[in-house]
Parts: structure tokens; C-alpha cells; sequence
């Protein structure tokens, strides 16, 4: 395990979208305990493999330390809710900023795990806004893009002076 150096806001790489995995072998295995350790070192709830330079569609989440990580291979929304919610969000990539995101507050979710096997849950509270956050990064989309223009400018106005 390793904690590896994580890219920051304005590289394009966050904007750009992670192929699918296919070869689910010992690499993936290690790449999800290095984010994992990565994710942990910054700190987070949230990353993605894009976040360390690998544009694999694999995110790892963890919103309670007791219960670990969770590792969502190739996940894709498949279903959102009509009825919305309101949540602060953040960037390991964008250190020290964060702002009010709209987003469904349910949503059912396919993915595969670390093994290949594919499942489907639904998801909603926090981990629907993670992995809503998540995936939009894997399609290559930064999370400032889901703010208004006003919003997003004054968020890289404040990373910029913290930087």
C-alpha cells in the first residue's frame, strides 16, 4: 500500500473521462488499497482513480472508518430520483474548498466489485451524494461544474489564494 500524489485543480486531467475496467487481477486490488491509503492521508470520504493519474472507472468510499472502504468498479447511475437534496461538497483535488450541490438524494447505482461480480443498490443520504460526486468525476466532470458560473468562479478565486 501506498499513498500516492494526488492531482490538483486546474489539471485537465480531472476533466477528462476513466475508461471501464476489464482485468479484475492482483493491479486492481492494489490500486484500491493505494486509494484507499491515499484517500485516508488527504483527508477524505471519497476518490477516484483519475485523482491519482489512473483513468480507471474506480471509486473508493468510506463514510465510516469502522466499517472500511468500499471499492465500486465501473459504477453507473441507473436510476435517479425525482426529489432533490442540498449537501456540501468538496475535492481532495480542490483542498479547503467546499459549496452547497443539488443532486437527487436517491439513487440506484450498478457496479462491479473488486472480484468482477456485478451488483446493483440503491443508495441515498450521504452515500448517494458520494457516489453521484464520484462518478461524475469518472465521466470527467469536476465537481465545481455542478455549481452556478458565480459560484464556480469565487470557489477557484478562494482555492487560488490558498494556494
Amino acid at each position: 500500500m501506498a499513498v500516492r500524489p494526488i492531482i490538483r485543480f486546474p489539471n485537465p486531467m480531472l476533466g477528462r473521462s476513466a475508461e471501464r475496467v476489464s482485468r479484475f487481477d492482483d493491479d486492481l486490488h492494489s490500486l484500491v488499497d493505494d486509494l484507499t491509503e491515499t484517500m485516508r492521508a488527504a483527508p477524505g470520504i471519497g476518490i477516484t482513480a483519475p485523482h491519482v493519474g489512473v483513468l480507471y472507472r474506480l471509486t473508493v468510499i468510506e463514510l465510516d472508518r469502522r466499517a472500511g472502504p468500499r471499492a465500486f468498479v465501473n459504477p453507473e447511475i441507473v436510476w435517479r430520483s425525482a426529489e432533490t437534496a442540498r449537501h456540501s461538497e468538496g475535492s481532495i483535488s480542490m483542498p479547503g474548498i467546499s459549496e452547497e450541490v443539488e443532486r437527487p438524494s436517491r439513487i440506484r447505482v450498478r457496479y462491479q466489485t473488486i472480484s468482477g461480480e456485478t451488483l446493483e443498490e440503491e443508495a441515498s443520504g450521504l452515500m448517494a451524494v458520494c457516489l453521484q460526486h464520484e462518478i461524475d468525476q469518472l465521466d470527467g466532470i469536476f465537481w465545481i461544474r455542478r455549481l452556478s458560473r458565480l459560484k464556480r468562479e469565487r470557489a477557484v478565486k478562494r482555492f487560488e489564494k490558498l494556494t
